[in-house]
């Protein structure tokens, strides 16, 4: 495949993703897809700011040439985006969300960086995020989000040990938000799940 690596997007990108998600979608390591991309087996470029984007179109056209399954979202799974720099906790999360059971898809993150660059592909239905994390933290993530009318309908569940006064020195939180406090109870969140999970099933219908 002839792709070449661009330091800025083209006027006329198609969907892209970040290399965390990228490596995912692939079932490859971090720098697996890296070096994909060096060797223009990926179509990529660079944001002003440093940040490297994959086109979903390349990626899609590398799992046909290699045999491996294209990338599509099953309409009949929940799709979750955890995001928390403790890496623990979100360990924490996928074992316990796998040991359910549910029709659901969990993606983790560790920054809120991440999030922006990979969740217009990922396009999930809950996503759950810390708010204390460096760079850009939940707060600035929810925010960004809550201001582009394509995540409108995004639940957003915020994971915090702050308090509510603490929460509203640092501005607040967007409406709908629901707000949970550290460490959350993952009898909580099954229950919450398997209701997400039994309205998608019924929409399906």
């Amino acid at each position: 495949m002839s792709t070449k690596f661009h330091q800025s997007a083209p006027e006329t990108s198609d969907e892209v993703c970040g290399t965390l998600y990228a490596s995912k979608l692939l079932g490859l390591s971090v720098g697996s897809v890296q070096a994909l991309v060096e060797r223009n087996e990926l179509d990529a470029w660079k944001t002003q700011g440093g940040h490297r984007r994959i086109s979903m179109q390349s990626i899609r056209a590398y799992q046909r040439l290699h045999g491996k399954a294209e990338t599509h979202h099953r309409s009949d799974l929940v799709r979750i985006l955890i995001v928390d720099d403790d890496a623990a906790s979100l360990e924490m999360f996928k074992a316990a969300i796998a040991s359910w059971n549910l029709p659901v898809d969990c993606t983790t993150m560790t920054s809120g960086l991440e999030a922006m660059i990979d969740i217009s592909a990922l396009r999930p239905d809950l996503l759950l995020t810390d708010l204390n994390m460096p760079g850009v933290d939940g707060f600035e993530l929810l925010r960004t989000l809550r201001s582009n009318p394509t995540f409108a309908s995004l639940i957003v569940v915020a994971m915090s040990g702050l308090s509510t006064e603490d929460i509203t020195e640092k501005g607040g939180l967007p409406p709908k938000t629901i707000t949970l406090k550290k460490p959350i109870d993952l009898r909580w969140l099954n229950g919450f799940l398997s209701a997400l999970a039994a309205a998608r099933q019924l929409k399906s219908f």
